[in-house]
């Protein structure tokens, strides 16, 4: 079969582009911006990739085009209009994804607003270690394996569930096309503004997830949140298992001692002990939810705490990029204002009281680009000595948002801007923390660069 994915070099497609060329099949692509690293490994991997949606692409002539959802309907891009108006088949990749990879394996599936590149990327090292040969498909890099995407030799699949919405004629969650019969339930807050009006909104989504879960699967839920107990309340005919309740609760997966140091505990019974180099207790949380969830598949908490001795995180996690005069730069993932505050507070509660940590950060995700959260901000940024953002992109004035953080808060025009604020202001044992879910201009490089000079 001969796929054409349009939208290839985000990291879903090109996850699904991996799989679907190590399955034996021709794949071709196309995106707006073909450019590293996503590039360079599907060009690794003999996939073609044209720039641009030019309707010339029908020439091609493959058996099915492969919808992503960044692609939407008008001028914008002519090779859909023209796939419509001829009559071909298209498909969104969640749904080829489900017919052609997930069909017959366990599949497990995580989801949450927060910490699902994580979790997905713990639980499949586990099963890794546990020789079960996974496959699966993550939103990063794990670095255990060096890959986003691999079809594994096994009957599991672990795949990071987004609830984000399929395609412009599917408005459906991607989750709900994955059928999985071990399900994460790892947090539920309001993001993607864009699609989802309101929390409750989402909270419908994951609940069409928990309808397709079977009366033989589990559901592991994290216990603290109050969305997902909503969720649960509408209707469940699974197993459900809870973790990370703060008190002793019978048949509860919970931890005791430091993140990077604790005992896993099933009501007051130790059942294992994890000691790993991850910080925060938003990583012990993902750990306890993997745990749980490999539990389901034959892996024991303690077989599963030894393979998370030995687990690497994925990049752009809390990633030190390098280090210059006794000043340290770090790559972080978070762009939402929970996973911004909850990432600071796990950089704070590891180094010396007197050392600084300067946040730089651009509101780049569709939910910050359109000021939702504007709010938020001063509150995600409350344990920083100081906080740097990227105006450039917003509608909505970034100052004024900050406003709340006086002296603390500095906003620049671009990324050039940013920098040079940083290093005037940066002195040794400063951790400058970088937060984005894009490339932010290559913010890292530069301040290595400039603070080297």
């Amino acid at each position: 079969m001969h796929l054409h994915i349009l939208g290839i070099c985000g990291t879903f497609m090109g996850g699904l582009a991996a799989l679907a060329r190590e399955a034996g099949h021709k794949v071709t692509g196309c995106d707006a911006n073909v450019y590293p690293p996503m590039s360079t490994q599907l060009e690794a991997l003999g996939i073609e990739l044209i720039t641009g949606f030019d309707a010339e692409q029908l020439a091609l002539k493959p058996d099915v085009f492969v919808i992503g959802n960044v692609i939407t309907r008008g001028e914008r891009f002519p090779l859909m209009e023209a796939i419509l108006d001829a009559g071909l088949p298209y498909v969104s990749g969640p749904q080829w994804l489900a017919e052609h990879v997930l069909q017959g394996r366990h599949v497990l599936a995580v989801a949450g607003t927060h910490g699902k590149t994580s979790t997905t990327s713990m639980l499949a090292w586990i099963l890794e270690h546990a020789g079960q040969k996974p496959g699966f498909l993550v939103g990063g890099v794990p670095q255990n394996f060096g890959v986003s995407a691999r079809l594994g030799e096994g009957k599991t699949f672990v795949i990071e569930a987004d609830e984000y919405d399929t395609a412009f004629f599917d408005k459906r969650s991607k989750f709900v096309h994955y059928r999985p019969r071990t399900a994460v339930l790892n947090n539920l807050e309001h993001d993607h503004a864009d699609i989802f009006p309101d929390l409750a909104a989402i909270e419908t989504q994951f609940h069409h997830l928990v309808r397709t879960v079977p009366a033989s699967g589990r559901l592991v839920v994290n216990a603290r949140e109050e969305a997902l107990q909503r969720v649960i309340a509408r209707g469940c005919w699974s197993e459900v298992l809870r973790f990370g309740a703060k008190k002793e609760e019978a048949g509860m997966l919970r931890a005791r001692g430091e993140p990077q140091a604790f005992d896993v505990l099933r009501g007051s019974l130790k059942v294992a002990r994890v000691e790993w180099g991850l910080m925060g207790e938003h990583n012990q949380l993902n750990a306890l939810a993997a745990i749980a969830a490999a539990e389901h598949v034959g892996v024991s908490p303690e077989q599963s705490a030894a393979a998370l001795t030995e687990f690497l995180n994925v990049k752009r996690r809390m990633e030190l990029r390098g280090e210059v005069r006794g000043i340290k730069v770090y790559d972080d993932f978070a762009h939402h204002p929970t996973a911004i505050r909850t990432t600071v507070n796990g950089l704070r509660r590891r180094i010396a009281p007197v050392e600084r940590i300067l946040a730089i950060f651009e509101p780049r995700s569709n939910t910050m680009k359109l000021g939702t959260m504007k709010a938020q901000l001063p509150w995600a940024l409350e344990e920083v000595d100081l906080a740097f953002c990227n105006q450039q992109g917003l509608t909505w004035d970034a100052k004024e948002a900050l406003a709340p953080m006086g002296a603390q808060g500095f906003v620049g025009a671009d990324v050039d801007a940013l920098v040079a604020a940083v290093v005037k202001a940066a002195k040794p044992g400063d951790h400058l923390l970088c937060m984005s879910n894009g490339g932010f201009g290559g913010i890292h490089e530069k301040l290595l660069d400039a603070l080297t000079k």
